[in-house]
């Protein structure tokens, strides 16, 4: 186990990369910075503890830390940057504070054993693939300000049940649900204006649609073999 201290200030990139036997990190108060790749491939890793001065998770900090299981972001952080806990295999549970304006690409792409998260009140884009392949996500809340839902970001969240689009969001990206299987209920707000190709595409669950009123393109395959509509 690691515990830095309130004398550092900053995580270098790939400080502890590879520290295949680290199992619990404790981020002292005066850390603002953790970089790219800084805990990448640590195999081990079951408990982090971010403390309430970072302000930004670098690029795959947390890359296929396989054996952590959850982790809550504090409300200093204002960015996850791309692929930050991507192939987080065993994370079940994520709290995102209220200071996140961005989630990243691919920011929690393949945590496939993740099913609950809990976003703050300040993220205004999801980016691509950000929850792709999450098989094992049942719900998400989408707070009212999130303005973009980038391509893909919630592609084969297979355990998915049902989605609120808020009012908030003006635009839906092309693949943005693509073959969520078990999503049976589905409300788009009254922001939106267009809708992406194949964006709920292979939803075959889908029963309960409601569109809203300032919806004026729907792409290409945007509810194709949504079977139970």
């Amino acid at each position: 186990s690691v515990t830095i201290p309130d004398s550092v200030t900053s995580i270098g990139d790939a400080a502890f990369y590879k520290c295949s036997a680290l199992r619990s990190v404790t981020i002292g108060d005066s850390v603002t910075h953790i970089s790219n790749y800084a805990f990448k491939y640590c195999a081990a890793l079951q408990s982090v503890t971010i403390g309430d001065s970072v302000t930004n998770i670098g690029k795959e900090a947390f890359q296929s830390c396989t054996a952590l299981q959850s982790i809550t972001i504090p409300d200093s952080v204002t960015s996850i940057d791309e692929r930050a806990f991507i192939e987080c295999s065993a994370l079940q549970s994520v709290t995102i504070g209220d200071s996140v304006t961005s989630i990243g690409v691919q920011a929690f792409y393949g945590c496939s054993a993740l099913h609950t998260v809990t976003m703050g009140n300040s993220v205004t884009i999801i980016r691509d693939e950000a929850f792709r392949h999450c098989g094992a996500l049942q719900s998400i809340n989408i707070p009212d300000s999130v303005t973009n839902i980038l391509g893909s970001a919630f592609w084969e969240c297979s355990s998915l049940q049902s989605i609120t689009i808020p009012d908030s969001v003006v635009g839906i990206s092309p693949n943005v649900f693509f073959n969520c299987t078990s999503l049976h209920t589905l409300v788009i707000g009254n922001g939106a204006t267009n809708m992406g190709n194949n964006a709920f595409k292979q939803c075959s669950a889908l029963v309960n649609l409601t569109l809203g009123n300032s919806l004026t393109e729907i792409g290409s395959a945007g509810f194709k073999d949504c079977s139970s509509l």
